[in-house]
């Protein structure tokens, strides 16, 4: 079993941990959520020793970490999968562990083949991709059969054959009667495998309960109730009828009510005295992640906000919104010529004022045409200049190569 009794860390003048007690047991799947910065990293690194807390204490078994026996053989952990040399393979930086432990090398095997990773143990693992880190650590942390085991995001990376595998493999350590404590974001994934959860925000303790129960508890059930959709009436009906019984019905963007405070046999006996028919009427119970961002939005250190774009985005050249123009502008890279309306027809490109006459020779001195009456791109550019994108002028004739300049010989000292 995890104990923490008043376990507090500061950091100069930050606390990361304040105060915080719970217990982990064995044979349950115990999840630690927390947002980011709210200190769930440094609680696992004081509960296997790495940090130091300023007060408090964190003990597995009864024992400080440093006090438990053969630790490795106890305790198993994986808080930082790119924890490994990576000129080392797979299997060489879990037989050093081993040796470092007094556990046999068969075990190594007996690992490797666990996680999934014995056809690539002799890789180095600088080599390895995320998922593949991911797993050698799971190895590492299985290394010594250890009665309690630690995981901090130990499907990050993974595939979801590899998310599958984890909970499975978590549900079977836990009903081998062994000490599983697990640290996600996943809350799809927390909801599917932890049985019990432990919350911090800023450090310190929010909740520790059950799964159900924290859904409960931070949740608010309703139904979902639909009427026909050409019929606002029934609608209207029906909302009246729920606000009269003590309920509460709120629209839904896609037109059906969100019904609370009314059970859903309630609500059926409701719209018949209405005589309001019903297209649906089900239950919603609210999801792990629903409740748990009801608890946590106000110890949220990280927020994120809309992006603005301001300035950013411009109108490329030549370019006019769908519509009519407004009046007096024209659109840019056009060049109206002198006589020429100013008011372009709404929808319409003005007319290109270098337009020939099909077959007419070139003027002298005047840019040829462009291609294709009012093309943005066939206008002339700043300055008089023809648009880059416009037709190129002909080649000039080829300039014939000038004799080669005698060049002088070059002087050796050794010539033969």
């Amino acid at each position: 079993m995890i104990e923490a009794v008043g376990l507090t860390k500061r950091y100069g003048p930050k606390t990361a941990v304040h105060n915080l007690s719970f217990q982990v047991r064995p044979g349950t799947v115990t999840g630690f959520l927390g947002p980011n910065g709210s200190g769930k990293s440094t609680t696992m690194r004081m509960i296997l020793g790495l940090d130091a807390p300023t007060s408090g204490r964190a003990t597995i078994g009864g024992r400080p970490f440093r006090d438990v026996p053969n630790a490795p053989r106890q305790v198993g952990a994986l808080l930082d999968a790119k924890a490994v040399h990576g000129g080392r393979s797979a299997r060489s930086h879990l037989l050093s562990l081993a040796q470092l432990s007094g556990i046999p090398a068969r075990r190594v095997d007996e690992v490797l083949g666990v996680v999934g990773l014995q056809d690539v143990a002799r890789r180095r693992s600088k080599g390895f991709s995320l998922g593949m880190g991911q797993r050698l650590g799971i190895a590492a942390a299985l290394l010594g059969d250890p009665q309690v085991l630690l995981f901090d995001e130990p499907v990050n990376g993974l595939d979801p054959e590899g998310i599958l595998w984890v909970r499975n493999l978590m549900k079977q350590l836990a009903a081998e009667g062994r000490t599983v404590f697990v640290s996600s974001h996943l809350m799809s994934e927390m909801a599917l495998t932890a049985e019990h959860l432990i919350v911090i925000g800023r450090g310190q303790l929010l909740a520790d309960m059950s799964v159900k129960d924290f859904i409960s508890a931070h949740s608010a059930d309703f139904a979902r109730v639909r009427t026909p959709d050409g019929e606002p009436e029934q609608r209207e009906k029906l909302t009246a009828a729920i606000d009269e019984a003590g309920g509460r019905a709120a629209p839904e963007p896609d037109g059906a009510l969100r019904v609370t405070g009314l059970p859903l046999p309630r609500i059926s006996d409701l719209a018949h005295a209405a005589e309001v028919r019903l297209w649906e009427l089900s239950p919603h119970q609210a999801s792990l992640e629903e409740a748990y961002m009801r608890m946590t939005q106000g110890v949220v250190d990280y927020r994120s906000t809309t992006d603005q774009r301001a300035g950013l985005q411009q109108a490329p050249a030549g370019y006019a919104p769908q519509g009519a123009v407004p009046q007096g502008s024209v659109p840019q890279g056009y060049a109206v010529p002198p006589g020429a309306p100013q008011q372009p027809v709404p929808g319409q490109l003005p007319p290109n004022p270098y337009a020939q006459p099909p077959g007419a020779a070139p003027v002298p001195g005047q840019p040829l045409p462009p291609q294709g009456q009012g093309h943005p791109y066939g206008a002339p550019g700043p300055y008089g200049a023809p648009h880059p994108y416009g037709q190129q002028p002909p080649p000039a004739a080829p300039v014939p190569p000038a004799a080669p300049a005698d060049l002088p010989t070059p002087h050796h000292e050794d010539a033969r």
